[in-house]
């Protein structure tokens, strides 16, 4: 399993409650992404959003960060994306602590 920060900077006129709406409206479509298990979007107060992704492989992530999706970060906030991955190597879920381990 692959852990993706995905970070671009807000254009100044992109608030906390406009990059939520746009959050809201976007996030449905994000249910029928291949290889994609979860996504939590996020926002910081300094004009920093993006999302926290978990792919079941890394070429699943790879093939999702290209094409439409990049044409579509770049032309809404006019930069490229910092994309990070890691390998998740252990999950916590509360309440109750289960731990999973991915092969």
């Amino acid at each position: 399993m692959i852990t993706a920060i995905v970070r671009y900077r807000l254009p100044a006129h992109i608030g906390r409650e406009e990059c939520r709406a746009h959050f809201l409206k976007i996030a449905p479509g994000f249910g029928a992404v291949p290889g994609l298990v979860r996504k939590q979007f996020i926002w910081s107060e300094r004009g920093v959003a993006g999302g926290i992704y978990q792919w079941e492989s890394i070429e699943a992530a790879e093939a999702f960060y290209q094409g439409p999706w990049l044409s579509g970060i770049v032309a809404r906030y006019g930069s490229h994306p910092d994309i990070d991955y890691f390998t998740t190597v252990a999950i916590t879920d509360n309440p109750g602590g289960a731990v999973t381990v991915p092969d």
